[in-house]
């Protein structure tokens, strides 16, 4: 049957639906509007991201993707490279900044209030790499009137040294049974601990990518997301940068993969949802710029959970929100239930267990 393109019926968001759990970028606080997920957009990503009084964002690039911004409030600066000169765009409310694919940039908030704007690129998730989470998430394309499938796996990250790259890249070449032509860097690491390797390792069961590989356009192509012939290993920090799959799970979604699919890496500990009126939360233990996992700052953590839950009207039990952020271990927890916008009496003092995030 043909669609009905004329009577496909439009999409609502709320300004109080945005989402968190989304991409993320040190220094900022992306919140997702339009997307796959939330309104089955096939080409097209549109949210807000919020940077916090003086501070700056993390040096990021959109890959492929076009970009649009809109200032909404403060005073953000867009600061970019023009050949051997860094330059800073001042901007102020009411003003658009449009970003070219693949441009390296950073946002910066010099003032002493929040800066928001409003951003919409050409692209979808594709693929996330949650790096704290050692997961990967894939989002194809919905087909039209169905809702947004989360296809998601295990993975292995870089290890000491060998850190996978925080950022948006995407894949740029795709093969069945590759052979793996080890770096320089990596023969000397071998030879050091008397395991020498050859300039080329054929396809087969003594090669470590496995019988799928994916090339990514970051680090000019040095990294990839493949199979392994060490299963066992998934799961850790083991590799040397590369994004390590078990074999079963890189063969499902190796034909679903076309090249240029958007591939987002990011470093999010914590996430949270809400779902049937309850606030869901699970952390991880974060990671640091080598990838490795350190002892949580369970301070930090908490804010990350009161800017998730934005201006929303929760009651959380504070105590155990903490519990669970101390123990990062992953395991889902409900710390919190939506409550009316009638105010909630804090005055209780160490009896109190609950709390109106807005008001913490």
């Amino acid at each position: 049957m043909t669609e009905d393109l004329w009577h496909t019926p439009l999409v609502h968001i709320r300004g109080s639906d945005v989402r968190g759990d989304t991409g993320q970028t040190s220094g900022m606080t992306r919140l997702e509007a339009i997307s796959g997920k939330s309104s089955g957009s096939s080409k097209l990503w549109m949210g807000q991201t919020h940077v916090a009084p003086v501070t700056k964002s993390g040096d990021h690039h959109h890959g492929h993707a076009e970009t649009a911004i809109y200032v909404v409030s403060g005073h953000p600066a867009f600061v970019f490279a023009d050949g051997d000169r860094e330059v800073r765009l001042e901007t102020e409310p009411g003003d658009y900044i449009f970003v070219p694919p693949y441009v390296p940039h950073r946002e910066e908030n010099p003032g002493d209030e929040e800066a928001v704007v409003v951003i919409a690129r050409s692209s979808q998730e594709g693929i996330v790499v949650n790096l704290p989470e050692h997961r990967l998430y894939y989002y194809p394309k919905p087909a039209r009137g169905t809702p947004q499938e989360v296809i998601t796996y295990p993975v292995s990250i870089g290890k000491m040294d060998w850190h996978t790259p925080i950022g948006l890249t995407h894949v740029i070449a795709k093969q069945k049974d590759p052979a793996w032509y080890p770096p320089e860097s990596v023969r000397k690491e071998h030879a050091a601990a008397g395991d020498p390797l050859p300039v080329r390792v054929p396809p087969g069961p003594d090669n470590p990518l496995g019988a799928y590989a994916m090339r990514l356009a970051a680090g000019g192509g040095t990294y990839m997301i493949h199979g392994t012939n060490n299963p066992i290993a998934v799961g850790l920090a083991v590799t040397h940068g590369c994004i390590r799959m078990y074999p079963n799970d890189v063969a499902a979604l190796f034909p679903m993969i076309p090249v240029g699919t958007p591939v987002r890496i990011v470093n999010e500990p914590v996430k949270v949802a809400w779902v049937d009126g309850e606030l869901l939360l699970e952390a991880h233990p974060p990671v640091d710029a080598e990838g490795q996992s350190f002892e949580p700052d369970v301070d930090q953590f908490a804010e990350l959970l009161r800017t998730a839950v934005g201006d929303s009207t929760v009651a959380i039990h504070w105590d155990y929100a903490r519990e669970v952020l101390q123990k990062a271990d992953g395991v889902l927890a409900t710390v919190g239930l939506e409550a009316e916008q009638s105010p909630v009496d804090t005055a209780g003092g160490a009896d109190a267990d609950t709390h109106v995030a807005t008001d913490h």
